[in-house]
Order: structure tokens, then C-alpha cells, then sequence
């Protein structure tokens, strides 16, 4: 999983762990290191702690008068420390060896029964390290079965500070107690980080999420945020600088959007209104022209004479209660969209009531399907009957180009709904026309006024209940309600 896919809370918690992972191996690598370079310094401190009793021990030696008998120089080296080395050896428990100026070996405290490990020959480098150095010493250091060898060299000086050889002291360092203390503590240390690994778990856990609950409440509040609908402002408290500062933008954010949206139901309702002012004077003016057109040649024609004055009135009259009724049944038609009556509801057998509402219909190509012969719920009886005659008018009006016609109405029902299909094999809706299809002033017909559809969507949610449908073109349209039973 990509770490820009995890959730902040989450990037948080590892960041936590990750850094005291590493402090934890940063923290152990340090101590070895110093742990070893503590050894290092102790080992060469001891080394040179060792040369300097060692010489100590041998300047006693020649320059006391009750030891040595041999003149000091060069030569004598073999006769000089013939005894004396082998003493010194054992009581500081390393091996010492004697060279000449050349490098060549003099004297050695080796017993003999292993082989020594040091040169019989000194190389240049030793020479010259020697004789280089302000200290005139040289220490070679070198792995000796799993252990450190280190060599020093130094030179041997007479009373008058004259180098009459070289010195060297071999010495093995074991670190095998070192080590093992080394690893105790590390033991010893890696308990203490489980712990503290442990403790971090839960502190990285709880720290991460004290630092993303505001910001999850702002997430929570965004998500649920809607143009349509009254949103909630964020009230935190004890919240940081930043925090707050996002919490003040999304309440400023929501107050503006709270005035876009007065703003856009305003504007959406004029323009409603002005559509629908636009709607009821085309309707209306539909009637109002023939009206006006009969009214006229009535004018024209009248003669109180005419022997069959009565019949022309009659045909006049006839005519103007038809258009007035068409007017009447236009400003119907818009009042019970504009305003639902008010529901009662009562408890029904929807099965027999959708029965009745087909009983009106004619046509032989209508069939009624019902899975059960009694479906109970709690609706208003005239809105179920307009639900049924409104989808199923226009399915015989979509069916007038068809030859085999056919419309289905099917009622069941679930735990808590009853589910009612209007199925047709008409001529289908053309997907252009989908989206449009509750809208109310919208109508394919030549005739009516396009408010069936919609005032059928707004019965079904006023019962919290849904309408939909499915249609192919020229395969036919099927519509399906589904409302509470209660």
C-alpha cells in the first residue's frame, strides 16, 4: 500500500514508531561503538602502562650498580638481560623481547615450546617508526586467532639517554569478558526498549489520534455538508493555532454557502414561477381563442328573427361551457400540483384498491398481477387510485403505435414496502428525454400539460417512498414504486 494512500492518523502513528525504532538502533550502535572504543583505549593504556614498568624495571636494572655488571652498550645486550628478561616477563605475565639497533634479536622471553609470534628481524617500517616518532615509539597491531596482538617498540637508552636497543613487548589483548559484558547489556538493554517499544505503541497511538480528532470532526463535517440543507458550524475546543484557524475558515465557508443557497432557491423559485406563469397562459389561452373566435361570429350572425335563434344559442353556449370547463380543469390541474391535499390515510388492501383504479380502464391489453390477495398499508386511498391511472394512462398513450400492446401491473411487497411495477411494451423514453421525465412542465405528448409524472413523485415522497424506471427505445418502459407500508 502506497503511504500517501493511509489516513494522516495513520502516516502519524508509523512516523512515531518508525523514529523510535531508529533512535532505539542509533542509541545501540552508539553504545557498542563507544563500548569498543572504551576497550581500545583501555587495551592501549594497559599497554603502555606495561612498557612503562617494564622499562621502569629495566632502567633499575642498569643503572643501580647492584644488579648489572656488564657494561652498557650494544654488544652486551645477550649477557645484560640474559636472566633479567626472563624475570621481568613473569612478573608482568607478557612476553619481552630485546633488539639490537639493527633490528636484529637479542634476548627473548619466549620459552621455546611455541612458536613466537614475534620477528626474529625488525622490518624498516618498525626502524623507522622508531626513529621517527618524538616519543621514539612504534605500536603494530595485527589479528592473532580471533584476538588483537599489539607490539610495542621503544628504545633501550644508557644513563647518558644513548639507545643501546630496542624494546619490544608483546601483548594479546582478550576482550572475552569485555565482550560478554558487552552482551549482557545489550540484553539487559534490548528489555528495557521492548518495553519502551511497547509504551511507544501506545503513546504514538494515542498522540496520533488526540492530533487528528479535529481534524477528523472537520472531515466528518464536510462530508456531510450540502447546499441543499441546513449545515452544522464546527465548534472545537481546545484546539490548536492551526486548527482553529481551519475551523474558522469551514464556519465562514458554511455561512457563505448558506447565502449561495438562499440566493440559488430564490433565483430557482422566480425562474420555477416564471416558467410556470409561462405554462398556465399558454393553457389557458388555448380556450380563450376559440372563445373569443365563437363570441365574435355569434356577433356577427345574431338576429332576433331567425327562427332557429335558440338552436344557435344553445350550440354558443355549448360551447363556451366547453372551453370554460377545459379552463377549469387547467387551473385543477396546476392547484393540485402546486399544492398536495392532505393525506388520509387509513389502513388499505392495496390489491383491491389498484383493482379498482384499472376498473375504469377499457382496454383488453391491461393485466393485473398480484402475488398476494391481501397487501396491508397505511396510505390515502384517492392518491393510490391518481398514482395507478396517471402511470397507466401513460402507458396506453404510449402504446398507441403498437400493435401488439400490451401493459402489466404487478403488486408485492416486501417486510416494510409495498412494491408496485406499470410495465408497458411501448415506444420507450429516448435518453435525452430521462432526465427530464418528473419534471413538471415536461411532456412528449401534443397534448396536456406534463404534470402527471411529476405529481405522481411528489405523492410517492411525500410517503418517504422512491420512484424509478427503466426503458429501452421501441422495447418498452417499466416504472416502479416502492412506499412504506407504515
Amino acid at each position: 500500500m502506497k503511504i500517501r494512500l493511509l489516513s494522516l492518523r495513520i502516516r502519524i502513528f508509523l512516523a512515531m514508531i518508525l523514529l523510535i525504532l531508529l533512535a532505539s538502533i542509533l542509541i545501540a550502535a552508539v553504545t557498542i561503538y563507544q563500548y569498543k572504543e572504551q576497550t581500545d583505549e583501555y587495551n592501549e593504556g594497559r599497554l603502555e602502562r606495561k612498557e612503562e614498568a617494564v622499562k621502569a624495571s629495566i632502567n633499575y636494572w642498569l643503572n643501580s650498580g647492584s644488579g648489572n655488571t656488564f657494561p652498557i652498550v650494544e654488544e652486551n645486550l645477550k649477557l645484560i638481560f640474559r636472566e633479567k628478561v626472563h624475570e621481568i616477563s613473569d612478573i608482568e605475565k607478557l612476553e619481552i623481547n630485546i633488539y639490537d639497533l639493527a633490528g636484529n634479536i637479542a634476548k627473548s622471553s619466549h620459552a621455546g615450546f611455541v612458536k613466537s609470534d614475534a620477528p626474529t628481524k625488525l622490518s624498516d617500517t618498525i626502524l623507522k617508526g622508531i626513529n621517527n616518532t618524538v616519543k621514539h615509539r612504534f605500536v603494530d597491531t595485527k589479528a592473532l586467532k580471533g584476538n588483537s596482538l599489539q607490539s610495542s617498540y621503544s628504545y633501550i637508552t644508557d644513563n647518558k639517554f644513548k639507545p643501546i636497543g630496542i624494546l619490544n613487548l608483546q601483548y594479546v589483548q582478550d576482550n572475552t569478558a569485555q565482550n560478554k559484558d558487552l552482551e549482557e547489556f545489550l540484553i539487559r538493554m534490548a528489555y528495557v526498549y521492548v518495553l519502551m517499544f511497547l509504551l511507544a505503541i501506545g503513546l504514538a497511538y494515542f498522540i496520533s489520534s488526540y492530533i487528528t480528532r479535529s481534524i477528523k470532526t472537520v472531515t466528518d463535517k464536510m462530508s456531510l455538508t450540502r447546499l441543499n440543507k441546513r449545515n452544522e458550524k464546527i465548534i472545537l475546543k481546545d484546539a490548536s493555532a492551526e486548527m482553529f484557524t481551519l475551523v474558522n475558515a469551514f464556519n465562514e465557508m458554511i455561512d457563505e454557502l448558506e447565502e449561495s443557497a438562499v440566493k440559488l432557491a430564490k433565483g430557482e423559485r422566480e425562474q420555477a414561477w416564471r416558467e410556470m406563469a409561462k405554462q398556465v397562459a399558454h393553457e389557458i389561452k388555448n380556450p380563450l381563442t376559440p372563445m373569443r373566435l365563437t363570441v365574435q361570429s355569434f356577433q356577427r350572425k345574431f338576429d332576433p328573427t331567425d327562427p332557429n335563434i335558440h338552436e344557435k344559442i344553445n350550440e354558443f353556449s355549448k360551447t363556451l361551457i366547453q372551453q370554460i370547463d377545459t379552463m377549469s380543469s387547467i387551473a385543477s390541474a396546476f392547484s393540485n400540483f402546486a399544492k398536495m391535499p392532505t393525506q388520509n390515510r387509513e389502513e388499505l388492501n392495496v390489491v383491491e384498491v389498484v383493482k379498482y383504479a384499472l376498473d375504469i380502464f377499457a382496454e383488453d391489453y391491461i393485466y393485473y398481477f398480484s402475488e398476494k390477495e391481501v397487501i396491508k398499508a397505511e396510505l390515502d386511498k384517492t392518491q393510490l387510485i391518481r398514482i395507478i391511472t396517471n402511470l397507466v394512462k401513460n402507458a396506453t398513450q404510449a402504446l398507441e403505435e403498437i400493435e401488439n400492446k400490451k401493459i402489466e401491473v404487478t403488486v408485492s411487497d416486501d417486510e416494510k414496502n409495498v412494491i408496485i411495477t406499470v410495465a408497458d411494451n411501448g415506444k420507450g423514453i429516448l435518453i435525452e428525454d430521462k432526465e427530464k421525465i418528473f419534471e413538471p412542465k415536461f411532456t412528449t405528448k401534443s397534448s396536456g400539460m406534463g404534470l402527471g409524472l411529476g405529481m405522481v413523485k411528489n405523492i410517492v415522497e411525500a410517503y418517504n417512498g422512491s420512484i424509478s424506471f427503466t426503458s429501452k427505445h421501441n422495447k418498452g418502459t417499466v416504472f416502479k414504486i416502492i412506499v412504506p407500508k407504515k
